[in-house]
């Protein structure tokens, strides 16, 4: 895996993710490829690729009474899942839904993913979408901002027009 950390930040200026597999017969134009790796385009994935293994042996499951706004409802119930990875010390606590069963379910998705970026650092799966989406409102805002301003000058253009006696609408 540190052999493609000089070629993730490139990826990441893609608009795609990519996905890499061993295959030696293809490879990326465009991009150096690892020795033996492929580029694998995977748009619109939402799930982590390569997740790192959840060992239930490592973690530690506490169910606690839940908080928030349900009234008595939620106040008596112990359906808050509290996880506790052993060896990191990463603790995820999810209350999202009445169900034990979900919650459980939900608060693993939250652990492997914390755990990504734990692992991976500035090359998680997780970190590189969130640039990606930064960086598609960044130029969103930059496309907005210039055709108010294109919108602004030709309506500044037609005022001059009018004044001057012409009509060129």
């Amino acid at each position: 895996m540190s052999r493609l950390c000089p070629v993730i930040p490139n990826i990441c200026s893609l608009s795609v993710r990519a996905l890499w597999t061993r295959c030696p017969r293809t490879f990326l134009p465009g991009l150096p490829s690892p020795a033996g790796l492929t580029c694998v385009f995977a748009a619109g994935k939402k799930q982590l690729t390569d997740p790192p293994v959840l060992d239930e042996d490592e973690l530690e499951e506490q169910f606690v009474r839940g908080s928030g706004p349900g009234g008595q409802a939620t106040n008596k119930t112990s359906n808050c899942v509290v996880l506790k990875h052993i060896p990191t010390g990463i603790v995820v606590k999810c209350h999202q839904t009445r169900s034990v069963e979900i919650n459980r379910k939900r608060a693993r998705e939250i652990m492997t993913e914390r755990l990504d970026v734990a692992y991976k650092g500035e090359f998680s799966e997780v970190l590189v979408r969130k640039k990606e989406s930064v960086l598609k409102k960044q130029e969103k805002k930059k496309r907005a901002l210039e055709n108010l301003e294109r919108k602004r000058q030709f309506k500044e253009a037609q005022v001059v027009d009018i004044q001057c006696g012409k009509d060129t609408v």
